[in-house]
């Protein structure tokens, strides 16, 4: 499961699909990072469960555009941005740690473009040789949620070190990226790329390289999917929401596309996601 809310705080529930009914089933725990890898890290997330006796439950989130290493048991890995859905099983017991990084905070260490990540899991020994696997015996190894943010705060020290002594300035621009994307997040008028082209002073071609480069995806694909993001609350807060003003209001042309959008996200139509959310209550 990727963590979620970026830019919204450690206790919200943004980008959890029917989160009511998910924080039944499981507990999720958020920290913030430390200084030192402030600038490239969102925050840690832990979610632990226990379902012996009750039947498995699927998690289904709405991902940020950011990329997130989970430890696990049996299966570490490095998630790029997820475009597409990856519903989740929980079943008996269960705890994870990931970090959520901020968008465009993964490039400097991966040391290529992020989008060669995008949609795919990779090993975490394929990204960061048998270090990565060494720091990750060292995480599952924690006792608890301050031991395994401890070992994993390690080994991204190192990491960033080394980051900064190769390269300072992508490291800066990774900043620059993060403060692009959170601009998007925070402003819900900006629903095209020639907007945010235009907020940035920089041409809309730039803007897609910079972002494919640095958050794996492009512009156009971040504000749709923070656009997504406030059409999810909409839908589990407002009890008859008005869908044709409402896709208006995200930039779509008509209400078809914001359905077909919201359905391929969530796995529900916008009025089903809404009448499910109404029934969690």
């Amino acid at each position: 499961m990727n963590g979620s809310a970026p830019v919204q705080g450690l206790d919200s529930t943004r980008g959890i699909l029917h989160a009511r009914e998910g924080l039944r089933r499981f507990e999720l725990r958020r920290r913030l990072p430390s200084p030192t890898v402030a600038g490239l890290v969102s925050h840690y997330w832990i979610v632990s469960w226990d379902l012996h006796g009750q039947p498995p439950h699927t998690q289904r989130v709405l991902p940020y555009p950011c990329v997130n290493v989970i430890y696990e048991a049996a299966r570490s890995r490095v998630a790029g941005v997820l475009r597409t859905p990856h519903p989740q099983l929980l079943a008996g017991t269960g705890r994870v740690l990931g970090v959520m990084f901020r968008p465009g905070g993964f490039r400097p260490l991966l040391g290529r473009s992020v989008a060669t990540i995008t949609d795919r899991f990779l090993p975490l020994a394929e990204v960061f040789g048998a270090e990565g696997d060494e720091a990750a015996a060292a995480v599952l190894a924690a006792p608890d949620d301050d031991g395994l943010v401890a070992a994993a705060e390690e080994f991204l020290t190192r990491l960033v070190v080394r980051a900064r002594g190769r390269d300072a300035s992508t490291l800066s621009t990774a900043e620059r990226v993060a403060g692009i994307v959170e601009l998007v997040a925070t402003d819900p008028t900006i629903v095209r790329v020639d907007q945010l082209a235009a907020r940035l002073g920089l041409g809309v071609r730039a803007l897609q390289r910079l972002c494919a480069e640095y958050a794996g995806v492009g512009p156009k694909w971040v504000i749709r999917r923070y656009r997504l993001h406030e059409a999810v609350e909409r839908a589990a807060e407002d009890r008859d929401p008005d869908w044709v003003r409402l896709a208006a209001d995200l930039g779509y042309s008509d209400q078809a596309h914001l359905v077909r959008d919201f359905t391929a996200a969530t796995g529900q139509s916008p009025s089903r996601y809404a009448r499910a959310a109404r029934r969690q209550t």
